[in-house]
């Protein structure tokens, strides 16, 4: 009773994450149902006296490739990865072949599994090998060494095609610190960092107007929920006669020289 339960909620789940996978128009959505179908598929394998592959599903596919995968949307970009774009002509047409294909081949050998009355069960399949892991080595590296490392090319392959994808040619020169300053003065907004509130030290409060050289208040030195409000504190008249006291000695210094 409690494998029939077990076999249903995590199958159920399984089927959920790989549909959720399929329908999901974000990427890192379909990540997230590939590694729920995963961590139940391992639960299935562990109820089905195969630990060994079970904790392998775990710690290979959802903790190394499902982080490669997520580090490869973290690197490329959420927005290229998920383009609907039709970048190859063809594309959906040769994708819904495939699907077609697989699916033949999946009812093909669900009939075949159905239909054998010979199978033996796991327990006496590891008894006969010594062992769940010998007895996957021994179907790994025997009559299953071809699809074994077809498996493996095909990491590699995905691995190098991670890898192109994150690699971007550059269009044009890299420009220089000359260039890019040039380019901010030419624009004729303001180039430098806002002038500070307050005057010369004497009040740090923000609702306090940096004065100019003539005296008068600089608006884009008060934060512009403050300007919105009109909260804006009054200058001390004498602090402004004084800033255009300083000014003016500056200006008559600049000229003796």
């Amino acid at each position: 009773m409690g494998e029939a339960i077990v076999f249903w909620v995590s199958g159920t789940l399984a089927v959920i994450g790989a549909l959720g996978m399929v329908i999901s128009k974000k990427a890192v959505h379909s990540a997230l149902f590939i590694a729920l179908t995963m961590i139940n598929l391992a639960i299935l394998y562990v109820a089905n006296a195969a630990p060994f592959l079970g904790m392998v599903q775990i710690i290979v596919y959802t903790g190394a490739v499902m982080m490669l995968f997520l580090f490869v949307l973290m690197v490329v970009g959420v927005d290229s990865s998920d383009s609907l774009i039709e970048t190859i002509k063809g594309q959906r047409v040769a994708a819904f072949l495939f699907g077609v294909g697989f699916s033949i081949l999946l009812i093909a050998g669900i009939g075949n599994g159905l239909m054998e009355t010979s199978s033996t069960g796991l327990d006496a399949a590891n008894a006969a090998q010594g062992g769940n892991v010998e007895g996957l080595a021994a179907l790994m590296f025997g009559p299953y060494l071809i699809a074994f490392e077809v498996t493996a090319a095909l990491l590699i392959t995905a691995a190098m095609g991670a890898m192109i994808l994150t690699h971007r040619e550059r269009w044009m020169p890299k420009r220089t610190q000359r260039e890019l300053s040039q380019e901010r003065f030419a624009s004729g907004a303001h180039p430098g960092q806002l002038p500070a509130p307050g005057v010369y030290a004497r009040h740090n409060a923000v609702d306090t107007p940096a004065l100019l050289p003539d005296g008068s208040a600089s608006d884009i030195s008060i934060p512009e929920p403050l300007r919105v409000r009109d909260d804006i504190r009054d200058v001390d008249p004498a602090e402004i006669d004084e800033v255009r006291q300083l000014s003016a000695d500056s200006s008559g210094k600049d000229d003796g020289r």
